[in-house]
């Protein structure tokens, strides 16, 4: 799924619990971790991009296709490699429980808003084919990966935003109602 959906699932997703529990969570936080792995993972090939747009070695007619660069292979350049690979470390829920409890540790307390980072996992399972980043969710104990519907193509992405613009009515509605009781 896109990055900026992802945000909005979080961040709709921590809405909803906040109404079940007593001491809310932190709504920022959670849409800043459902962005967290594809933003770990990219931003270093989106920093090389704009560099080289800024400066000149690099134009829009040189950046390579998706298929250039996907699925990481030997001759493609080292910086998609990179990605790769911290593609596969950010979208493994092994890697999420790890920090999860390292988190956990440190803070003497759960950071329930790393869920929205797990949720990301969960969605980009079924929303990844085989041909554009499939989600590597048990990496590095298995290569196991679901071939599933590609978020890019129209329909789903119609059919996404639309479930989150209902999803916000509801939400809007709801808090709308709680205000005025």
């Amino acid at each position: 799924m896109d990055v900026f959906a992802h945000g909005l699932w979080g961040g709709a997703a921590f809405a909803a619990i906040n109404k079940k529990i007593k001491k809310p969570l932190s709504i920022r936080w959670a849409a800043l971790f459902s962005v967290f792995p594809d933003v770990f993972a990219f931003a270093p090939v989106f920093a090389w991009m704009a560099f080289g747009l800024v400066s000149g070695s690099l134009s829009f007619s040189d950046m390579p296709h998706p298929d250039a660069v996907e699925p990481a292979r030997q001759d493609t350049l080292f910086i998609f490699r990179v990605t790769a690979q911290l593609y596969q470390f950010s979208h493994s829920i092994v890697i999420f429980f790890i920090v999860f409890a390292v988190a956990h540790f440190l803070l003497r307390r759960p950071v329930w808003e790393m869920g929205a980072w797990l949720l990301h996992i969960f969605i980009d399972i079924p929303t990844h084919s085989y041909q554009f980043y499939p989600t590597p969710f048990l990496w590095p104990f298995s290569g196991v990966m679901v071939d599933g519907i590609s978020w890019g193509v129209p329909w789903f992405m119609i059919l996404n935003y639309t479930s989150l613009a209902v999803v916000y009515i509801l939400l809007f509605r709801r808090n709308k109602k709680q205000r005025m009781l």
